[in-house]
């Protein structure tokens, strides 16, 4: 019994000896020459890269004419190829109001892949945004409610935006249940253009200033032209009205005459700071001014005819005043409509 364990532990050493004998048999594998021509070339994009954007707004809040500001919750979209960019981390607000007070929020973790091959990437921005409000034409002005995007790492050499033309609701689009009080929106747009700046920005490695692409996500808004004319107009159309009866009390009743031109003439003053009282300080005249300017002298003149016919009144010359009055305030209705007439003309060009 003893020689049958001897002789099994014998055979167990001899394996693995003979096993590695028979290795060394073997005949051994050629190794394999690798040339660059074998390695598959790295992946190229195009440049400048063309970044697909699009936006969707979904509410407008606090319009302040006064502070040129307004806020804006909405979406933007962007599509590309290069996976070694991050357009919706590098893509900055021009014109924010507040930077402190955006927020950001991505709709992915990572960007999607879309069935085209491009990324896809969505983030929802919140934030107060500022634009600068033309008021010459108020109150039948228009404005702009703009969102400038652009990239602020990459220059027109590196990054193009183009519009989302194959979004079914279009490259730009506004939420149907947007209510502005006092404000009426129009469709928005979207406007992509080279942004150029007249500096280098200190980088010493660029041999000529580039523009960037900027992508302006708009919503023109304007006001209600009949409810607008009513409060704004009515008015004054009352107290120049109230102006023109001064013509029709007989001559001789000087001190009431003046005092329905001088109320009158107070009343305007009151009008146009209670209507400039909610717009920017400007350095210009507004639609408005002029008009009430063109009051100003339609009264002024109505008092320089009132003090004009008290000397005829003195010398009893009642029919001769009346007359006088009768085309002094034909006279005046018609300066007055045509001096309105090219004010609101020349303004709406």
């Amino acid at each position: 019994m003893k020689f049958l364990y001897v002789c099994l532990i014998f055979v167990l050493c001899l394996m693995p000896a003979s096993h590695a004998a028979a290795q060394m048999k073997m005949p051994a594998v050629p190794a394999v020459e690798v040339t660059s021509d074998d390695i598959p070339p790295p992946v190229t994009y195009e440049k400048p890269e063309r970044v697909t954007v699009g936006a969707h707004i979904n509410d407008i809040l606090d319009v302040d004419m006064r502070n040129h500001s307004y806020r804006l919750d909405m979406y933007v979209w962007f599509r590309w190829r290069d996976p070694s960019l991050r357009p919706w981390e590098t893509a900055e607000f021009m014109n924010a109001f507040d930077p402190a007070d955006h927020v950001r929020t991505p709709a992915y973790d990572e960007p999607q892949v879309m069935p085209d091959g491009s990324l896809h990437m969505v983030i929802r921005h919140q934030g107060k945004f500022s634009n600068k409000f033309p008021m010459h034409q108020f109150p039948f002005d228009r404005q702009m409610l703009v969102a400038a995007m652009e990239d602020s790492v990459d220059d027109v050499r590196g990054v193009v935006y183009i519009a989302d033309r194959l979004e079914k609701g279009g490259w730009i689009s506004a939420n149907p249940e947007i209510v502005l009080p006092g404000l009426v929106m129009e469709r928005p747009r979207l406007e992509i253009r080279a942004f150029p700046y007249p500096t280098g920005f200190g980088d010493l490695t660029q041999e000529t200033v580039q523009p960037y692409a900027r992508a302006a996500f708009i919503m023109p808004v304007v006001r209600p032209a009949a409810s607008t004319a009513v409060k704004i107009f009515l008015p004054l159309g009352l107290v120049i009205f109230c102006a023109g009866l001064v013509f029709f009390v007989h001559p001789s009743y000087v001190e009431g005459r003046l005092g329905v031109t001088i109320t009158a003439l107070l009343t305007l003053v009151a009008l146009q700071l209670t209507t400039s009282s909610g717009l920017p300080e400007v350095d210009y005249l507004l639609m408005t001014d002029k008009i009430y300017a063109l009051s100003y002298l339609f009264i002024i003149a109505a008092m320089s005819q009132v003090a004009r016919t008290s000397a005829l009144a003195r010398v009893e010359k009642h029919n001769e005043a009346i007359r006088s009055d009768r085309r002094a305030l034909l006279m005046l209705l018609a300066l007055f409509g045509l001096g309105c007439g090219l004010v609101i003309g020349f303004s709406g060009e």
